[in-house]
């Protein structure tokens, strides 16, 4: 990578309605059932719901580069949506926004985190593992559009 592609203005911000064309396009090709419009529009009215964007500034363009929504609820915040968009994908911004909810959760006196990943999902169980997740369980045929097993996965502190 030449450093003319690494020296992008990058920042994290609150999602916002107006993000969601984006958004859902990364969804489109992330997952195989993707989040609907009306989903993250709920997750937006929703006060316990933590949504962020990574925009990335390229050649004068904002681009969401990635985002998260988890919730904190009682005492564990929990993942309900990662996604990064296809051309960023191993530059560390999933990590990144992992680190943020970690961050989120300790401010709120909440050291319990938790999610659940598609027993398939390689890429991602190393990286909630790099990010301190164990796997704690699984939750049978739990996607529904393939039958596929939850892997439930566990990080503390």
């Amino acid at each position: 990578m030449s450093s003319e592609q690494t020296a992008h203005k990058v920042s994290v911000d609150l999602m916002q309605r107006t993000d969601l064309p984006e958004i859902l396009a990364i969804e489109r090709v992330s997952f195989p059932s993707p989040w609907t419009e009306g989903m993250f529009l709920d997750e937006l009215r929703i006060p316990q719901a933590q949504k962020w964007v990574v925009k990335i500034q390229i050649d004068g363009k904002s681009l969401i580069g990635a985002y998260i929504v988890f919730w904190l609820v009682a005492d564990e915040a929990h993942l309900h949506n990662l996604a990064v968009r296809k051309e960023f994908r191993r530059h560390g911004l999933a990590y990144n926004l992992l680190q943020l909810m970690k961050q989120t959760a300790a401010q709120m006196g909440i050291a319990k985190r938790t999610l659940e990943v598609r027993a398939s999902n390689q890429p991602a169980i190393g990286l909630y593992r790099k990010c301190g997740f164990v796997i704690k369980g699984r939750r049978p045929k739990y996607y529904t559009d393939t039958n596929e097993d939850a892997l439930i996965m566990w990080a503390d502190g």
